[in-house]
């Protein structure tokens, strides 16, 4: 047994994996951090830049106000949503039955291509292909609530 200097009476093989992350454990974390980081950042939207694209997109079939259905159904709330459940609005049985959840990630698949995302959908839009764009769009939607 191994008496390691500082710190109880350990086995060599505990004494070699403690000096080895001495050595690598900080760069370790430090990469860890700075991948979390960088995903993270990937994410961040811009809420007022996204409102624009809601009007120059979305607002001539959708409204942001609760309970108020144009062509589409409201946006309002949207972001956590079950898809094909705003009350008063006739989706199509291809979104009530599609089993999605509008979160971040599935809203981003979604704006891209609707009808790759959900086949016989009514949505006739034909996505957003700018990712910057869509991110911002997202980060606004999150604002409704």
């Amino acid at each position: 047994m191994f008496q390691h200097p500082g710190g109880p009476y350990i086995g060599p093989r505990t004494a070699v994996w403690v000096e080895n992350m001495k050595k690598f454990g900080v760069i370790t974390v430090f990469a860890a951090i700075v991948a979390g980081a960088s995903c993270a950042n990937a994410q961040v939207g811009d809420a007022a830049a996204g409102q624009a694209v809601f009007k120059s997109q979305c607002g001539i079939c959708h409204a942001t106000q609760a309970g108020r259905n144009l062509n589409g159904p409201s946006l309002y709330g949207v972001v956590g949503r079950k898809a094909g459940q705003v009350s008063g609005f006739g989706y199509s049985a291809a979104n009530k039955n599609s089993g999605l959840v509008w979160d971040a990630a599935t809203l981003d698949r979604y704006l891209i291509a609707p009808r790759e995302v959900i086949p016989h959908t009514l949505m006739s839009y034909n996505g957003l292909k700018d990712a910057d764009k869509r991110t911002n769009l997202i980060a606004y939607l999150t604002t409704l609530h």
